[in-house]
């Protein structure tokens, strides 16, 4: 039986693969390639390019019991995108899952972990926020992603099926092994956008907004390096396996840096200033975010950061970067 990972050739995903790969797991990944690329994942592990939301495919793959977990990244993740493009995001994050969750029930697949985010919190009562503060998403990709949320509850309590839910805060760096790390063209992660600028691959990094109500008016986040995060998703799958019930858990280090903390945090790694222009907010963004963080600890005990460091995490991402030029270059 093999653990199947949607989306496993994108960035977080491909990390969790060769996660599950290093610790000899059969693994099958489906994905669209439309944002990944085949070269992240470990060559030993089955690639199946195709659709979440194609019923027929799944049913393939699930049949005579072949998978027994599920892990759901696939999806649309850029916030700007989903205020001017929201039906994309319905489609892609929310009526896609909920083909991908029928056929877990119709297949008998009892254990799925699925990849949220702390943009169902949109604009949180409360920082660092936890898990019970009301949710109020300011964009449709938070909304689209607290949907599945929704359905993966209710489909728990009507099957025999149970889910973890890890709400990433800002996810960031690569694979100290540099196997795999943030590919995508003209991805908006800051670190990697600030990494990309002090290459020259960009002219400038430009910060949405300096009057939020922050320290020093640019946005808050709580940044997790991307291979603890994979980490997370190995322990909670054990769990699951080991019979626990569902869970939803903020996922993240319970601490936040701003915007200009963190090209600071560049600009420390690399020696060098970064071409910086200052411009308004963006539709869809929060002033802070950063995840309170008992919960992860309490029921995944087992997990333990290794990279919780922010200078760590951009050197990681740097180095990527790097290689990833050389790559592009072949």
């Amino acid at each position: 039986m093999a653990v199947l990972v949607t989306g496993g050739c994108g960035y977080i995903g491909s990390h969790l693969v060769w996660a599950l790969s290093d610790r000899g797991e059969a693994v099958v990944v489906l994905d669209d390639l439309s944002t990944g690329f085949d070269w992240a994942i470990p060559p030993e592990v089955t690639l199946v390019r195709g659709d979440i939301g194609d019923p027929a495919l799944l049913d393939q793959l699930m049949a005579d019991g072949a998978i027994e977990a599920i892990v759901h990244f696939a999806g649309s993740i850029i916030v700007p995108e989903s205020v001017t493009d929201p039906l994309k995001y319905y489609f892609n994050n929310t009526v896609k899952s909920r083909e991908l969750i029928a056929a877990a029930v119709r297949n008998g697949v009892k254990h799925f972990v699925f990849s949220s985010t702390a943009a169902v919190y949109g604009n949180p009562s409360v920082i660092p926020a936890p898990e019970d503060v009301a949710l109020a998403p300011v964009s449709p990709y938070g909304s689209s992603k607290l949907m599945t949320e929704i359905m993966l509850r209710d489909t728990s309590t009507a099957h025999d099926f149970r889910y973890t839910a890890l709400r990433y805060f800002n996810v960031a760096g690569a694979d100290p092994k540099g196997r795999t790390g943030q590919s995508t063209r003209g991805a908006t992660h800051l670190i990697k956008v600030a990494c990309e600028a002090h290459l020259g691959l960009r002219p400038e990094i430009q910060v949405f907004g300096t009057d939020w109500d922050t320290p020093d008016g640019t946005g808050v986040r709580d940044y997790i390096h991307v291979a603890d995060l994979a980490a997370a998703h190995v322990v909670a799958l054990d769990r699951l396996r080991a019979g626990a019930p569902s869970l939803v858990a903020n996922c993240g280090y319970g601490k936040g840096f701003s915007v200009l903390e963190v090209l600071k945090a560049v600009e420390r790694v690399t020696g060098a200033k970064l071409p910086v222009t200052y411009g308004p907010r963006r539709a869809g963004d929060a002033a802070a975010i950063v995840a309170r963080v008992d919960r992860i600890h309490a029921e995944l005990p087992s997990w333990q950061p290794e990279w919780d460091d922010l200078d760590t995490i951009v050197d990681h991402a740097l180095a990527w970067e790097k290689a990833l030029q050389v790559r592009n270059r072949r």
